[in-house]
């Protein structure tokens, strides 16, 4: 999925390759996907993109924005994987959105699991992007330790720190992937009920949020995800699909997989309480 530092990854590297280069063909729904969700009719999207030019790509919590000539653009969430084609005969042969390039140069966007393709002019209508869009980014100065502690919802209902990090667009572009990682960093079980964080736990927490993430996109994003080239990112995963088999790298114990609020969590029942 693509989350906070896979977005950033994904539009630092779409500017490097794509940047100046006109939209010469747009193929949209070649290999229907049940949970590929299109803004508009995909069939339109040849028509509505070709002649256009790429002038930047950006990311706001999660979601990857293509910035096109004329008032036009892409945008791309979820579990959407994007790559890079310099060479046809490398093209994937089911996509779910190809663009080619001048150049002889291509994107391909494949659906994963569910995910979003958004093909637009004038301004898009997407109530998460616009969330994102007015939130302080969680990189930035503005998201400190009080803002963080404002998100705390104030009808003192009971929410686990896995719904508090990962739920409610709270924090955009933080969700249940790297969610593993920050509660282990933080020593907090996912199912740990919020209000009986101390000050110093909510410290900890915040921390752990802000770390964390910084070391996941300065690294590249994480190893259970690729980028634009389908190259693993840089960050190794401490508690996620690839390493829960392994023992806790802290305390040796047996590392945990369980279904909770709609995906798999990862956890050390000895170090995350």
């Amino acid at each position: 999925m693509i989350e906070l530092p896979e977005g950033i990854v994904l539009a630092t590297q779409l500017n490097e390759a794509l940047r100046g280069k006109k939209i010469v063909q747009v193929t949209a729904n070649a290999s229907p996907h049940k949970f590929a969700w299109f803004y508009g009719d995909p069939d339109g999207y040849d028509t509505l993109l070709s002649g256009r030019t790429v002038q930047s790509a950006d990311s706001y919590g999660g979601k990857v924005h293509i910035r096109l000539s004329g008032n036009g653009g892409l945008m791309f969430c979820e579990g959407i994987a994007l790559r890079y084609y310099d060479n046809p005969a490398k093209l994937p042969k089911k996509h779910q959105l190809l663009v080619e390039f001048d150049g002889a140069t291509f994107l391909a966007a494949t659906v994963q699991m569910y995910g979003g393709l958004y093909g637009y002019e004038g301004e898009l209508e997407n109530k998460y992007d616009d969330i994102a869009r007015v939130k302080p980014p969680v990189l930035s100065d503005d998201f400190d330790i009080t803002y963080f502690k404002s998100l705390v919802p104030g009808d003192k209902q009971k929410l686990s720190a896995k719904a508090f990090l990962a739920t409610a667009q709270r924090i955009p572009g933080l969700g249940n992937g790297v969610a593993q990682d920050i509660l282990f960093n933080a020593g907090l079980s996912p199912r740990h009920d919020i209000s009986m964080l101390s000050p110093k736990d909510w410290e900890t927490l915040y921390f752990a949020v802000k770390n964390t993430l910084t070391d996941m996109t300065e690294k590249g994003g994480r190893d259970t995800e690729r980028d634009l080239l389908g190259n693993p990112g840089g960050y190794t995963t401490v508690m996620s699909k690839n390493t829960y088999k392994s023992p806790c790298p802290r305390c040796g114990g047996d590392v945990l997989k369980q279904a909770y609020m709609g995906g798999s969590v990862y956890f050390c029942p000895a170090c995350q309480t």
